[in-house]
This record gives C-alpha cells, sequence and structure tokens, in this order.
C-alpha cells in the first residue's frame, strides 16, 4: 500500500480539478485545493508558495476564463512558469498536467493554447508529465449552451470519445502518487470506452433533462478546425485508456430522475 504523499491540486474547483481532490483524499492522501477561492492564484502567484510547502506532486488542473486562442495561450503558460518556479522552491517532485487528445493537431485556437501548455510544462525544472484525455461528459451541456439560438442549438460535427472527469481524475491521482520507476515513455491518453457524435450525445442529454431545444449538427466552413473535428482528429490512439461509463450510462447516473441532476 502506498503511504500517503501531500498533493497540490490547481484548478482544484473546476470541472476535473475537484474530482481529483475527492479521489486523493478518498486514497488517504493530503490534497491541497489551490484556486482563488483558497486565496492562491497561479497567475499573480499569491499564496503559490505556501500552498506548495511540503508538497510531494502537483496536479495542473487550472483553466482559464476564455476559449480563445491568445488569452488561453496567456493563461496557461503563465501558470505553468509560475508552478514550475514554485515547485522548483518547495522542493515537489513531479507536476501532472491534464491536456486534450489531438492538441499537438490543431495549429490554431484552443488546441494551440494546450500544446503551448504542455511545452512550458515540461520544460520546467520540475519533472512534468502530461495526460491527454478526451472531451468531458460534462462538456456536452456546455456545447450546446454555445450553440442555443432560439428553439434550436447548432452543434460542431464531431467525432469523439467522451470520457467522465472522474475517471480522468482518478488517472491524474495514480500518475502524481505512483512510484518515480513507473513514469510512462510518451504522453498517454484516457477516454472513454466507444466513440461518440457530439450531436447524438447532445440530443440524448436534451431528451434525458426535459429541455425542449432541437439539436443540429453542423459543419462550419469558416472555422479550419471543422475538418479535423470530423475527421478524428480528436480520438485517442491504439494505446490509450479506456474507461467506463458510456455517455448514455453517465446520463443515467447524473439524471436519475429525468431532468433532476444527482446530487
Amino acid at each position: 500500500m502506498q503511504a500517503p504523499k501531500r498533493v497540490a491540486v490547481a484548478g482544484a474547483t473546476g470541472r476535473v480539478g475537484r474530482h481529483v481532490v475527492d479521489v486523493l483524499e478518498a486514497r488517504g492522501h493530503d490534497a491541497v485545493p489551490i484556486s482563488r477561492s483558497q486565496g492562491v492564484d497561479v497567475i499573480t502567484g499569491e499564496g503559490l508558495d505556501e500552498a506548495l510547502v511540503g508538497v510531494h506532486a502537483l496536479v495542473d488542473a487550472a483553466t482559464g476564463p476564455s476559449p480563445e486562442q491568445d488569452a488561453a495561450t496567456a493563461f496557461f503558460t503563465t501558470a505553468a512558469r509560475n508552478l514550475q518556479t514554485a515547485g522548483t522552491k518547495s522542493g515537489v517532485q513531479r507536476i501532472v498536467v491534464v491536456s486534450i487528445i489531438g492538441t499537438d493537431r490543431f495549429p490554431v485556437g484552443y488546441g494551440a493554447a494546450k500544446l503551448a501548455h504542455e511545452e512550458v510544462s515540461l520544460a520546467g525544472p520540475v519533472p512534468a508529465r502530461v495526460l491527454r484525455a478526451a472531451q468531458f461528459h460534462e462538456f456536452v451541456q456546455q456545447i450546446v449552451d454555445w450553440g442555443r439560438n432560439g428553439e434550436v442549438s447548432y452543434v460542431p460535427k464531431m467525432r469523439t470519445q467522451l470520457v467522465a472527469a472522474r475517471v480522468v481524475a482518478e488517472k491524474l491521482a495514480d500518475m502524481a502518487t505512483d512510484a518515480e520507476s513507473e513514469v510512462p515513455c510518451g504522453i498517454p491518453e484516457i477516454a472513454g470506452p466507444r466513440e461518440e457524435r457530439l450531436g447524438e450525445a447532445a440530443s440524448l442529454l436534451v431528451a434525458r433533462r426535459g429541455d425542449p431545444i432541437r439539436i443540429e449538427s453542423v459543419s462550419d466552413p469558416s472555422d479550419p478546425m471543422s475538418g479535423l473535428y470530423e475527421s478524428g482528429a480528436l480520438l485517442p490512439g491504439r494505446d490509450a485508456t479506456l474507461a467506463g461509463p458510456t455517455f448514455g450510462e453517465w446520463l443515467a447516473s447524473e439524471y436519475p430522475q429525468g431532468g433532476r441532476q444527482a446530487a
């Protein structure tokens, strides 16, 4: 059995970070939440040195307020440099970064920002490990909301392999706390058990929630990423870890009584 470790989680109140905190604590580790609500800011560096005292590993699951490439790149690279600097001073032994499957295939946009995030993290003095994940199940609702226009929600045609944020959190916790000798070569990937079409997943979601919005899958010829979405650039490679639940199974657990989300 592993000895308990002190692990900091940047972005501890976010979609995957809150699950990382829960998983670490359930396994007996000392989770240190890092977020602005905790008085720690990864961009200004406020409170960061104090938060990392005695920390063995750091999980970087922080996300910025904007998906726009320049703003996202500035956020991720600034945060990564600050975490590396503070981590070096505090004696952190490793940093684990959550990224996106296929991010190296996207020359512009959010994918390019995440690639810059990976590069800065991996170039720092504290050894870093990257986990590339498929789109989270929770991502579908966000896309539906972004695409709302009257009685229709336009969602991009996209092949993906949706995965539960909790499953990704479990893998991040593994990578933060396992033995140094088990550090893998290359960048591992994690995805759900099967390929999904984003439009079909969105239709399942709104039906389960009792939302009358109609889902329409569309291609945007003005978006240089549209072809990549449809071609399968976001799908995992053959060596990826595949883990359930499927999107349908996750929906049933999150919304056991139709539109009422589970606590």
